[in-house]
């Protein structure tokens, strides 16, 4: 099912709680790979050498782009939502 017939066959109300659902509890790629990243993190922190800067999960997650997040747009918002915007897809 694309985003358009997805969108013809919700309403306001619902897609609106679907939105503040992902808020409070993200799901896809990115956040499987954020989880991936903690780990990752973690392992690299134990046995990192002394005066060594701490990992991030983020330093693990080389598809993540690392500026100032611009606003997002309700079609940017909804499109994320779906997982368009996942794996480094910009449409």
């Amino acid at each position: 099912m694309t985003v358009k017939e997805l969108l013809s066959r919700i309403d306001s109300p619902e897609l609106t709680e679907w939105m503040a659902y992902y808020r409070i509890e993200p799901w896809g790629e990115v956040r499987a790979d954020y989880r991936s990243g903690v780990i990752a993190s973690t392992l690299a922190n134990c046995n990192r050498g002394k005066g060594t800067p701490a990992y991030s999960p983020l330093d693990f997650m080389p598809f993540v782009e690392r500026e100032k997040p611009q606003e997002e747009t309700l079609n940017d918002q909804i499109k994320h939502l779906f997982g368009a915007l996942d794996r480094g897809r910009k449409n």
